[in-house]
């Protein structure tokens, strides 16, 4: 897949960064995703130091046991510097935790791993698109469900992520067929920000019917994998992979789930990591809609109708839905008046408005819209373009 997109950054900068660029891509591949244990070897044995961590892989010395069992196969293999020309070639690059466009409020949310079951973050992200990763720790969804979709399936799907990505929400899905396709055009379609998540390396198009679908939602937001180039897809990483969608969100919406559809794991990784999980009904009849309906049943999921069912519980007070001081992670918007909370959804998801239509939108004076923009600007949440205003883009100017 040849994704024409320019790098969100250049990897390497000076030789020491290139050094743990390499050793970040080694460790990586060393291990099949997820590994908690060479991620806690990473943090706690080496502090966080990439390179003396995978110098300790290559040369065996020291190693836990289940790290030393984990990279048993493929430590002798070194790919680091392949992998990230391959990441280059395609204008992608490798996002790590010495970047500050690491997720980290997203990542240390992941938890503790599970003995039985490991739910650890990703060592790293391989990127395509022009999209900050730091604009998943805001309003970022998951629409999730079957790959045999319906029509009544699809459209509702593509109702919520248009209705979402019109206020701003990143839709985060999976781009398979199905579900996760309507929900990725559907967000395009309304001018939003939208990411898949891959079971594969990026440089691959997976579904090759999707190979169109992925460059457009690299031109705007983007394409990621915890897996290097090269990779291919597997039914185990399938599974891998939903933790991410699920653990990188706010909320996950199951549209269409048969019992034993792929999304219902994710929305098993959503219950495991605290996040808020909705469905949304079917016809009785309707096998695709049978998970929706036993989620709803078993009240492990909330009712999702449209967008707004989503919204009660995926922002924009905090993240899984709580209000500011409830314990979540603190959001750009969390403190602000009424007014200011008004005057901030006023602003467009795309292009400009003047005062005075901003003013008509939130329902307020203009000269409390003025005063409330002036505020805005302050904190980085609006821009002035020209005589206009425009809503500040996480990892732009304005919203650093």
């Amino acid at each position: 897949m040849n994704l024409d997109t320019d790098p969100a950054g250049s990897p390497g900068g000076g030789p020491v960064a290139r050094r743990r660029l390499a050793a970040w891509a080694y460790l990586s591949r060393v291990a099949e995703a997820p590994c908690g244990a060479l991620l806690e070897f990473i943090e706690q044995e080496h502090r966080g130091d990439p390179v003396a961590a995978a110098q300790a892989v290559r040369s065996r010395a020291g190693l836990p046991d289940a790290v030393a069992s984990a990279t048993r196969a493929r430590y002798a293999g070194d790919s680091a510097e392949r992998d990230l020309a391959a990441i280059a070639h395609l204008g992608g690059r490798l996002v790590t935790r010495d970047d500050d466009e690491w997720p980290l409020l997203r990542t240390q949310q992941f938890g503790l791993p599970d003995p039985a079951v490991d739910g650890s973050p990703p060592v790293a992200l391989w990127k395509v698109g022009a999209m900050a990763l730091g604009r998943l720790e805001s309003r970022a969804v998951a629409i999730v469900g079957t790959r045999a979709a319906s029509g009544y399936g699809e459209h509702v799907a593509a109702e919520i992520a248009g209705d979402l990505a019109a206020q701003d929400y990143l839709v985060v899905s999976g781009a398979a067929y199905g579900i996760d396709g309507a929900a990725h055009r559907a967000a395009l379609g309304a001018g939003g920000t939208t990411v898949a998540i891959l079971a594969c390396g990026v440089d691959r198009a997976y579904p090759a019917g999707h190979a169109r679908l992925l460059r457009a939602i690299a031109e705007s937001g983007a394409v990621l994998s915890e897996y290097p180039p090269g990779i291919v897809p597997g039914r185990h990483r399938f599974l891998a992979r939903n933790r991410l969608v699920a653990g990188l969100t706010d909320a996950t919406v199951v549209v269409e789930a048969g019992r034993r559809s792929g999304a219902l794991n994710t929305a098993g990784w959503a219950e495991r990591m605290c996040r808020s999980l909705l469905a949304v009904p079917g016809p009785v009849t309707a096998a695709t809609s049978a998970g929706c309906h036993m989620l709803l049943r078993q009240d492990r999921a909330n009712l999702a109708a449209d967008a707004e069912d989503v919204m009660e519980v995926a922002g924009p007070f905090g993240a899984l839905g709580a209000p500011p001081g409830a314990g979540g992670p603190a959001r750009p918007t969390d403190g602000l008046t009424a007014v200011q909370l008004a005057v901030h959804d006023g602003l467009p998801a795309r292009g400009t408005r003047s005062s005075e239509e901003i003013s008509v939108e939130a329902g307020v004076s203009l000269g409390q819209t003025m005063g409330a923009l002036a505020v805005l600007e302050l904190h980085g949440l609006a821009v002035r373009a020209g005589e206009d205003w425009a809503l500040a883009r996480a990892g732009g100017p304005a919203a650093r």
